[in-house]
C-alpha cells in the first residue's frame, strides 16, 4: 500500500475513532450494498432492437465521439468501467438491448435467449442484474401511449411485453441467484391539456393487472412501478403520475421506484424516502441529477445524494431499498460519465457509513437539538477522503486523480477507431 495512503488512513482511524466511529466496519457495509449501473449510458439509450430514433420524452444530447455501437464494444466499455468502481455492483439492462442474432421476433416474443449472452457476460462478473421493459422507441406506440393506449391491438402488445419482461428477469434472478427488480416505466401522457384524464388511467389500470396478475417469483424479481412530472412532449399530462404510481404500487403491493429527477425541481427525494416505506415493503431509488428539468445528469456528489444515502444507512434500510443509476450525457466521454456517477454513489454511502450517526439521534431522542446540530454539522469535514483513497486501494479500483488518465488511454486505443 501506498505509504501516503496508509498514513492518511491511520491519521483519518484515529479522528473518527473520537468521533465513536468504527472506520474498518463501516468500509465494509459501504462496500456491500448493492449499486445498479444502468447499461445505457454507454450508447445514449439506443438499444440493439431496430430503434433508429428516441421517442417516449426521451432525449440524449451530445455527440462526443466513441459511443458503443454493438454488444461487443457495450461489454469493453462497461468492463473498463467496471475497473475504475469499488463495491458491489450489478447491472442494470433495458428490453431494448435484446441480442437477436438476425431472428426477426419482436418485443412481445422475447424470452430469456435474446438475454442469455447477457447473463453469461454479467455471471463472468460475479454480478447480478436488474431488468426494465422498454415502452418508448417503438412503431407500436401509440404516439406517446403504450399500456394505456386506445388502440387495443397496440395495448395488448406492450401487455404482452410486460409479460414477457417479468418472466426474463426471474430468470436472471435463478441464474445469477441474485434479484433482479424489474423496473416499469412507461412514457404514458400528452402534450397539452388532456380532459378525459380518467379513461388513460382507467386503461392503464386494467393492462398493469394484467401484468401483475400472476405473482409468481415475486420474491426473487420483485416489480416496481415508476412516475414521472412529465416528459418531452408529454408536458401536460403524465398517466403514471407520482400519486398514481405510489397508490398503485402500496395497492399492489409492488416496490415503490422514486428517480431523482422526475419531481419538481423544488422536491427532495431524501424528504420521501422513509414516508413512502411506511407503507409500502421495498422501494427502487434510480438516482439521476436533474438541472432545471429531467435532465438525467451524471450524478454528482452533492448534498441531495448524501442525504438519500443518509436516509437508508442511519434508518437501518439498506435491505429494502435498491438503487440503481439512471442518466446518460452524450456531451462528454461515455465511461467516465459511468465511473464518475457509481464512484460518487459509492462515496456518499461511505460516508453515510462513516458518519456518528447513532451520537447524532441519540441527540435527538434526548432533545438536544444543540448537539444534533452541531454534530451534523462537524460531519461535513471528517476526512472521507482519506477513508476513500485507502478503501480503493484495498480493492484494487484507482484513487481519485488516477482513474481518468486511465479513460484518457482507452479513449485513445479504443475509443477513437470508433466512427
Amino acid at each position: 500500500m501506498k505509504k501516503n495512503v496508509q498514513k492518511g488512513f491511520e491519521y483519518a482511524k484515529d479522528v473518527y475513532a473520537q468521533a465513536g466511529v468504527d472506520v474498518e466496519k463501516a468500509v465494509a457495509q459501504a462496500d456491500s450494498i448493492p449499486v445498479s449501473m444502468h447499461c445505457w449510458q454507454g450508447d445514449d439509450v439506443t438499444g440493439f432492437d431496430g430503434a433508429d430514433s428516441l421517442t417516449g420524452g426521451i432525449a440524449v444530447t451530445g455527440n462526443y465521439p466513441g459511443k458503443a455501437r454493438n454488444f461487443e464494444e457495450l461489454k469493453a466499455d462497461i468492463k473498463k468501467a467496471l475497473s475504475l468502481i469499488p463495491g458491489q455492483t450489478k447491472l442494470n439492462l433495458h428490453a431494448s438491448y435484446a441480442i437477436k442474432d438476425g431472428r426477426k421476433l419482436d418485443r412481445d416474443q422475447y424470452t430469456i435467449r435474446e438475454f442469455q449472452p447477457w447473463v453469461d457476460f454479467v455471471k463472468d462478473l460475479g454480478m447480478g442484474m436488474d431488468f426494465n421493459p422498454t415502452y418508448f422507441s417503438h412503431p407500436m406506440m401509440d404516439g406517446n401511449l403504450s399500456l394505456s393506449s386506445p388502440d387495443e391491438g397496440k395495448r395488448r402488445f406492450w401487455v404482452e411485453h410486460g409479460k414477457r419482461c417479468r418472466e426474463i428477469g426471474a430468470e436472471f434472478a435463478k441464474q445469477l441467484n441474485k434479484p433482479s427488480v424489474i423496473n416499469f416505466w412507461m412514457p404514458d401522457g400528452t402534450k397539452d391539456t388532456c380532459v378525459n384524464t380518467v379513461a388513460f388511467r382507467e386503461r392503464m389500470t386494467r393492462s398493469l393487472d394484467e401484468i401483475f396478475a400472476d405473482r409468481t417469483h415475486m420474491d426473487i424479481a420483485p416489480c416496481a412501478v415508476e412516475s414521472k412530472l412529465f416528459g418531452v412532449g408529454v408536458e401536460s399530462f403524465t398517466v403514471v403520475s407520482h400519486e398514481y404510481a405510489l397508490g398503485y404500487a402500496i395497492k399492489n403491493n409492488l416496490t415503490a421506484c422514486l428517480d431523482t429527477g422526475h419531481f419538481h425541481p423544488t422536491e427532495m427525494v431524501s424528504a420521501k424516502v422513509t414516508a413512502v416505506l411506511n407503507f409500502v415493503n421495498s422501494m427502487l431509488l434510480h438516482i439521476s441529477r436533474p438541472v432545471r428539468w429531467d435532465s438525467d445528469h451524471v450524478v454528482a456528489l452533492d448534498d441531495e445524494l448524501q442525504r438519500i444515502m443518509d436516509e437508508i444507512v442511519w434508518n437501518q434500510l439498506e435491505k429494502r431499498v435498491f438503487i440503481g443509476l439512471d442518466f446518460f450525457d452524450a456531451s462528454i466521454n461515455r465511461i467516465a460519465c459511468w465511473t464518475i456517477g457509481m464512484r460518487n454513489a459509492r462515496k456518499a454511502l461511505l460516508s453515510a457509513c462513516l458518519a456518528p450517526s447513532n451520537d447524532i439521534r441519540m441527540a435527538e431522542a434526548e432533545g438536544d437539538d444543540t448537539t444534533r446540530l452541531a454534530l451534523l454539522e462537524e460531519r461535513k469535514t471528517l476526512p472521507l477522503g482519506a477513508v476513500w483513497d485507502y478503501y480503493c486501494e484495498t480493492k484494487g479500483i484507482p484513487a481519485d486523480g488516477e482513474w481518468l488518465p486511465l479513460i484518457k488511454q482507452y479513449e485513445k486505443d479504443e475509443l477513437s477507431k470508433r466512427n
